[in-house]
């Protein structure tokens, strides 16, 4: 049995994602035999983030600067927006560097079942941001679900009143795909969003 702290510790790590009680405990036991090499560089890592973590004023991203690292770049593209319903999604298609504009954060995404309502999102301040101008091209960045879907519609409404191309993010077949795996919606985007050849 351990002690009350070390089951403390093994359950503040179960509740991150993607670990459970049986993987926070591994963790845990981990860090007990490394206490003295990698506990120090660990507490010291959460205590800065907790100290310096701030959320970027213009687009929602967090970071331990405001403005965030993406909008102070001075390198990015400040006429192209990628919204995302999440920083995690942010996140996941800067490190791939193939978009060299700007984001938007919504902070998620629109459901009558969950009661998101678009002022429950920052669709405001994307809104305001198109409106100051210099913005040629949004790109809707919205996951492949019925709500992503929803959110994209939305926007692509509202955002219809400015001078701005707006574009999203294409669905369907992965690369590599086997038919036989892929669930009936990918397969029906797919379908829906066919071209011609050549």
């Amino acid at each position: 049995m351990a002690s009350q702290e070390i089951e403390q510790l093994a359950s503040a790590l179960a509740r991150l994602p993607g670990l459970g009680p049986r993987s926070a405990r591994r963790a845990v036991l981990w860090l007990v035999k490394r206490r003295d090499s990698a506990l120090p560089g660990l507490l010291e890592a959460l205590e800065a983030v907790q100290d310096r973590l701030v959320e970027c004023r213009t687009c929602g991203n967090v970071d331990t600067q405001d403005p965030c690292g993406i909008c102070a770049d001075p390198r990015r593209d400040a006429k192209s927006i990628c919204v995302v319903e999440d920083v995690a999604d942010l996140w996941a298609l800067d490190r791939a560097k193939l978009f060299t504009g700007r984001y938007h954060v919504l902070g998620g995404k629109l459901s009558a079942l969950d009661g998101v309502r678009p002022e429950d999102l920052n669709i405001a301040s994307l809104l305001g941001r198109v409106e100051e101008g210099g913005i040629d091209e949004v790109v809707l960045a919205m996951n492949a679900t019925l709500e992503g879907q929803t959110t994209s519609h939305y926007l692509a409404e509202r955002l219809e009143a400015f001078p701005v191309r707006i574009t999203q993010l294409a669905h369907g077949l992965p690369v590599g795909g086997e038919l036989d795996y892929l669930d009936e919606g990918t397969l029906a985007q797919a379908l829906r969003a066919r071209r011609p050849v050549g």
